[in-house]
Protein backbone atom coordinates (compact mmCIF):
# COMPACT_ATOMS: atom_id res chain seq x y z
CA UNK A 1 0.00 0.00 0.00
CA UNK A 2 1.21 3.73 -0.85
CA UNK A 3 0.36 6.09 1.58
CA UNK A 4 1.91 8.37 4.67
CA UNK A 5 2.90 6.24 7.44
CA UNK A 6 0.22 8.51 10.36
CA UNK A 7 0.08 8.47 14.11
CA UNK A 8 -3.43 8.94 15.50
CA UNK A 9 -3.33 11.44 18.49
CA UNK A 10 -6.04 11.26 21.31
CA UNK A 11 -6.63 15.03 22.19
CA UNK A 12 -7.67 15.44 26.25
CA UNK A 13 -5.40 13.73 28.73
CA UNK A 14 -2.91 12.82 25.57
CA UNK A 15 -2.08 16.08 24.17
CA UNK A 16 -3.88 18.66 26.48
CA UNK A 17 -4.15 18.35 30.21
CA UNK A 18 -7.14 16.74 31.08
CA UNK A 19 -10.02 18.81 31.41
CA UNK A 20 -13.13 17.22 31.91
CA UNK A 21 -15.72 18.65 29.27
CA UNK A 22 -13.11 21.81 28.08
CA UNK A 23 -15.14 24.42 26.96
CA UNK A 24 -13.13 27.28 26.83
CA UNK A 25 -9.72 28.40 25.19
CA UNK A 26 -8.29 29.92 28.11
CA UNK A 27 -7.69 26.64 30.02
CA UNK A 28 -6.91 24.59 26.83
CA UNK A 29 -2.92 23.67 27.58
CA UNK A 30 -0.42 21.60 26.20
CA UNK A 31 0.88 18.90 28.31
CA UNK A 32 4.72 19.50 29.14
CA UNK A 33 7.10 18.09 26.51
CA UNK A 34 4.14 17.74 23.95
CA UNK A 35 5.45 20.23 21.19
CA UNK A 36 8.84 18.82 21.15
CA UNK A 37 7.58 15.76 20.51
CA UNK A 38 5.14 16.09 18.24
CA UNK A 39 7.99 18.27 16.39
CA UNK A 40 10.25 15.45 16.46
CA UNK A 41 7.45 13.40 14.82
CA UNK A 42 6.66 16.05 12.29
CA UNK A 43 10.58 16.41 11.14
CA UNK A 44 10.53 12.61 10.70
CA UNK A 45 7.62 12.93 8.16
CA UNK A 46 4.77 11.48 9.73
CA UNK A 47 1.31 12.94 9.68
CA UNK A 48 -0.25 13.71 12.83
CA UNK A 49 -3.82 13.60 12.84
CA UNK A 50 -5.70 14.10 16.33
CA UNK A 51 -8.94 12.03 17.38
CA UNK A 52 -10.91 13.28 19.72
CA UNK A 53 -14.94 12.57 21.11
CA UNK A 54 -16.34 15.74 22.19
CA UNK A 55 -19.70 14.97 23.26
CA UNK A 56 -19.62 18.42 25.47
CA UNK A 57 -21.15 19.66 21.80
CA UNK A 58 -23.81 16.68 22.26
CA UNK A 59 -24.49 17.86 26.07
CA UNK A 60 -24.40 21.74 25.37
CA UNK A 61 -21.36 22.63 26.96
CA UNK A 62 -19.45 24.04 24.13
CA UNK A 63 -20.17 24.96 20.49
CA UNK A 64 -18.05 24.23 16.88
CA UNK A 65 -16.86 27.76 17.27
CA UNK A 66 -15.24 27.00 20.53
CA UNK A 67 -13.95 23.76 19.29
CA UNK A 68 -12.36 25.43 16.40
CA UNK A 69 -10.81 28.14 18.55
CA UNK A 70 -9.22 25.53 20.98
CA UNK A 71 -7.65 24.02 18.21
CA UNK A 72 -6.13 27.39 16.76
CA UNK A 73 -4.78 27.83 19.99
CA UNK A 74 -2.68 24.45 19.90
CA UNK A 75 -1.78 25.17 16.16
CA UNK A 76 -0.24 28.64 17.34
CA UNK A 77 1.66 27.16 20.17
CA UNK A 78 2.81 24.05 18.30
CA UNK A 79 4.14 26.43 15.54
CA UNK A 80 6.34 28.29 18.00
CA UNK A 81 8.37 24.78 18.49
CA UNK A 82 8.16 23.59 14.86
CA UNK A 83 5.19 21.38 15.02
CA UNK A 84 2.07 21.37 13.50
CA UNK A 85 -0.98 19.05 13.69
CA UNK A 86 -2.39 18.05 9.62
CA UNK A 87 -5.77 17.39 10.70
CA UNK A 88 -8.35 17.69 13.73
CA UNK A 89 -11.58 14.74 13.46
CA UNK A 90 -14.22 15.16 16.30
CA UNK A 91 -17.68 13.31 17.29
CA UNK A 92 -19.64 15.68 18.80
CA UNK A 93 -22.42 13.52 19.22
CA UNK A 94 -23.90 11.27 22.33
CA UNK A 95 -25.93 7.96 22.28
CA UNK A 96 -27.79 9.24 25.47
CA UNK A 97 -27.50 12.54 26.33
CA UNK A 98 -28.28 16.12 24.33
CA UNK A 99 -30.30 17.00 21.54
CA UNK A 100 -30.63 15.47 18.29
CA UNK A 101 -29.23 15.60 15.60
CA UNK A 102 -25.92 14.88 18.46
CA UNK A 103 -27.94 12.81 20.04
CA UNK A 104 -27.31 10.14 18.29
CA UNK A 105 -25.46 6.31 17.82
CA UNK A 106 -22.54 7.14 15.02
CA UNK A 107 -19.55 5.70 13.76
CA UNK A 108 -17.22 8.33 14.33
CA UNK A 109 -17.59 8.03 18.69
CA UNK A 110 -14.48 6.01 19.90
CA UNK A 111 -13.95 3.51 20.62
CA UNK A 112 -15.72 2.99 17.22
CA UNK A 113 -12.57 3.61 14.66
CA UNK A 114 -15.41 6.24 12.16
CA UNK A 115 -12.67 9.08 12.95
CA UNK A 116 -9.78 7.27 11.51
CA UNK A 117 -12.11 5.80 8.57
CA UNK A 118 -12.38 10.01 7.54
CA UNK A 119 -8.90 10.95 8.08
CA UNK A 120 -8.12 7.72 5.59
CA UNK A 121 -10.38 9.19 3.29
CA UNK A 122 -8.71 12.51 3.04
CA UNK A 123 -5.75 11.91 3.24
CA UNK A 124 -3.14 8.69 1.26
CA UNK A 125 -2.34 7.39 4.75
CA UNK A 126 -0.17 3.91 4.76
CA UNK A 127 -1.85 1.48 7.59
CA UNK A 128 1.05 -0.66 7.80
CA UNK A 129 3.37 2.21 9.27
CA UNK A 130 0.80 4.14 11.23
CA UNK A 131 0.23 3.72 15.09
CA UNK A 132 -2.06 5.38 17.25
CA UNK A 133 -1.44 7.22 21.03
CA UNK A 134 -4.06 7.83 23.42
CA UNK A 135 -5.24 7.67 27.70
CA UNK A 136 -8.19 5.92 27.77
CA UNK A 137 -9.20 2.36 26.70
CA UNK A 138 -11.66 3.78 24.44
CA UNK A 139 -8.51 4.84 22.59
CA UNK A 140 -6.79 2.03 22.31
CA UNK A 141 -10.05 0.06 20.87
CA UNK A 142 -10.31 2.06 18.39
CA UNK A 143 -6.58 1.54 16.99
CA UNK A 144 -7.03 -2.02 17.27
CA UNK A 145 -10.12 -2.06 15.26
CA UNK A 146 -7.78 -0.90 12.69
CA UNK A 147 -5.00 -3.19 13.25
CA UNK A 148 -3.14 -0.73 15.00
CA UNK A 149 -0.48 -0.49 16.95
CA UNK A 150 -0.67 1.78 20.37
CA UNK A 151 1.01 3.72 23.22
CA UNK A 152 -1.32 4.10 26.09
CA UNK A 153 0.30 7.48 28.32
CA UNK A 154 0.05 7.68 31.76
CA UNK A 155 -1.31 11.45 31.57
CA UNK A 156 -5.29 12.25 31.78
CA UNK A 157 -6.68 8.73 32.43
CA UNK A 158 -4.02 7.10 31.96
CA UNK A 159 -3.20 5.12 34.81
CA UNK A 160 -6.59 4.36 35.58
CA UNK A 161 -7.04 2.71 32.35
CA UNK A 162 -3.49 0.31 32.99
CA UNK A 163 -5.18 -0.44 35.65
CA UNK A 164 -8.41 -1.94 34.14
CA UNK A 165 -6.05 -3.79 31.79
CA UNK A 166 -4.11 -5.29 34.61
CA UNK A 167 -7.42 -6.49 36.24
CA UNK A 168 -8.11 -7.89 32.81
CA UNK A 169 -4.80 -9.59 32.48
CA UNK A 170 -3.99 -7.27 29.39
CA UNK A 171 -1.48 -4.83 28.85
CA UNK A 172 -1.25 -2.20 26.45
CA UNK A 173 1.13 -2.21 22.98
CA UNK A 174 3.26 -0.33 24.95
CA UNK A 175 2.62 2.27 28.19
CA UNK A 176 4.57 5.38 28.95
CA UNK A 177 4.40 7.81 31.38
CA UNK A 178 3.51 10.73 28.66
CA UNK A 179 4.01 11.23 24.76
CA UNK A 180 7.65 12.20 24.73
CA UNK A 181 8.30 8.84 26.15
CA UNK A 182 7.02 7.19 23.27
CA UNK A 183 8.40 9.08 20.75
CA UNK A 184 11.45 6.49 20.01
CA UNK A 185 9.08 3.62 19.84
CA UNK A 186 6.08 5.28 17.40
CA UNK A 187 9.02 6.23 14.87
CA UNK A 188 10.13 2.89 14.58
CA UNK A 189 6.56 1.94 13.97
CA UNK A 190 6.09 4.41 11.41
CA UNK A 191 8.53 6.18 9.35
CA UNK A 192 11.54 3.92 10.55
CA UNK A 193 9.72 0.65 9.84
CA UNK A 194 11.00 -1.20 6.86
CA UNK A 195 8.29 -2.76 4.83
CA UNK A 196 9.44 -6.56 3.23
CA UNK A 197 10.54 -6.59 -0.01
CA UNK A 198 8.04 -8.14 -2.85
CA UNK A 199 9.44 -10.89 -5.51
CA UNK A 200 9.24 -9.16 -8.81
Amino acid sequence: MTGQPAIFLDRDGTILKEVPYLDSVRRAALLPGVAEALAALHRAGALLIVVTNQSGVARGLLDEGTLLAIHGKIDAELAAHGARVDAYYHCPHHHVVGIPPHRRRCRCRKPRSGLLERAMEDFEIDLARSAGVGDDLRDLQAYAALGLPSVLVGTGKGRSARQQLAEEGKEADLYCAHLGEAVPWLLRCTVEKKLPVRSP
